[in-house]
């Protein structure tokens, strides 16, 4: 299939935020030899931007350059023993690889069910939930490495990653296009139950041992009772991070905050829960002309009708203000702004 390249592109409908904004140009990737073609075609813009899902972007300007969108399928796997691995296409849906593993007994990834977006942002923005994080699996990645012109293949290691984070943010930033990854998952199956509403919904519904689709079915549940559809209303999840502060500047905050939502990440560290810190200063659910927070989790932003990125944006920066001056903590942004 000839690879096009089409200009002055909309891209209202490729960011689940829904917001309205165009770029340059934008072409979309099918296969590998696609990215490598395009590549060698050379001249492009300067400026480019991978765009998988569009669940973890907020435009809040038109983007001059060129917008490649990862678009890669496919679901594979080889058995190990007890080992599986998993291998996906940058451009399949997150949730769709999860059940894939979910159907064939495959463990590992069944917490990070309905998170948004494609398979090749997944170690980008090393996604987790309920106390499992993709880098727990992560095996290794091909990508294109744009500095040398060829496909490279990037194990755990190289990767950095931590917290919500990887080399692919920061360091390497636009460097790598990730175009597959490979999991290392298990037929051998211990379930994480400490973490969030799980233990609750599980007792709810009455199950004491919990099989791999009983927690992808769970996670599901309290997602969708907490997070809103982007196909009815434009969000794209979690807006911010929770921030991990140190323990002598937690201890202080519990005194003075009993009831602060945490948890331990690793010694002499503790995590907050960023909905509770904006919840407490009076944002949860409250609305700002035509953006605002979910009204069942503080920590999602929203596009009520027609609000702007920058409507978004600056929504933002009101709650960061807030939470800064009440309790003397930053919140960082998850979302890509651009």
């Amino acid at each position: 299939m000839e690879l096009i390249v089409t200009k002055n592109q909309e891209l209202e409908r490729f960011n689940t935020f829904g917001v309205k904004a165009r770029s340059a140009y934008f072409v979309e990737i099918r296969t590998e030899e696609d990215l490598i073609e395009l590549f060698e075609q050379g001249s492009l813009p300067d400026q480019k931007l991978i765009l998988g899902g569009g669940s973890n972007i907020l435009f809040v300007r038109d983007f001059e350059g060129l917008v490649i969108r990862i678009n890669i399928p496919g679901i594979t796997h080889e058995i190990r023993g007890t080992e599986v691995m998993v291998s996906a296409g940058g451009g399949v849906v997150w949730n769709d690889l999860v059940w894939y593993c979910v159907e064939h007994g495959f463990a590992g990834i069944e917490n990070l069910a309905l998170i948004p977006g494609t398979v090749g942002a997944a170690p980008v923005q090393n996604i987790g939930a309920y106390g499992v994080e993709l880098m727990d699996v992560f095996q290794h990645c091909r990508a294109y490495d744009t500095l040398k012109k060829e496909m490279v293949v990037l194990n755990h290691k190289d990767c950095v990653f931590t917290y919500r984070d990887s080399i692919f943010k920061n360091k390497a930033k636009g460097r790598y296009i990730i175009t597959s990854i490979t999991l290392k998952l298990s037929t051998e199956f211990t379930p994480v139950t400490g973490y969030g509403a799980i233990g609750e919904e599980l007792a709810i519904r009455g199950i004491s041992s919990p099989e791999i689709r009983d927690m992808a079915e769970v996670v599901s549940a309290i997602r969708v009772s907490k997070l809103p559809d982007p196909s009815t209303i434009g969000n794209a999840g979690s807006f911010f991070k929770n921030p991990v502060i140190s323990t002598s500047q937690f201890l202080p905050l519990k005194s003075k905050f009993p009831n602060i939502v945490h948890y331990t990440a690793g010694e002499g560290w503790v995590k907050i829960a960023a909905g509770w810190l904006i919840e407490q200063c009076g944002w949860k659910g409250k609305r700002v002309g035509n953006c605002g927070t979910w009204k069942n989790q503080a920590l999602v932003l929203v596009n009520h009708s027609d609000a702007s990125g920058s409507d978004i944006y600056n929504l933002s920066e009101h709650i960061i203000k807030d939470v800064k001056q009440k309790f003397g903590i930053i919140l960082e942004r998850e979302v890509n702004v651009v």
